[in-house]
């Protein structure tokens, strides 16, 4: 009996650990003119959807707060950019998007995962 509550509480926690990396995602949408801070924090990116103007040059500051070596890094592949994070040190990216459309920036692993709408 015990061994069929233990095993029914590891899947549950297997299935918890699944959503919340590759299938939660924060559905507000973070206007921003020409900067924004982003928090990596708790396994995310805070905000992880930012809305930004075509040609217009836009700051991220990232702020790692996250001690995991997977936080460590921030990716956005389609761009060949990546940076490394220092542990509660800014890291600031300034960024001209030319063309509309959306960029993924994922941690090294792709389980940190957001988005920028070019618009």
């Amino acid at each position: 009996m015990i061994t069929t509550i233990v095993n029914i509480a590891g899947l549950l926690l297997i299935g918890l650990i699944v959503w919340w990396f590759w299938f939660s995602k924060l559905n507000t949408i973070t206007k921003v003119e020409d900067f924004v801070e982003i928090k990596v924090k708790d396994g995310v990116y805070q905000p992880a959807f930012i809305q930004v103007k075509a040609n217009h040059p836009v700051t991220l500051r990232f702020i790692r707060e996250d001690a995991t070596p997977c936080a460590e890094v921030v990716v956005f592949s389609s761009l060949n950019i990546s940076e490394i994070l220092t542990l509660n040190k800014p890291k600031d990216i300034v960024l001209t998007f030319k063309n509309l459309g959306e960029y993924e920036f994922t941690c090294q692993m792709g389980m940190y995962k957001g988005k920028i709408v070019v618009n």
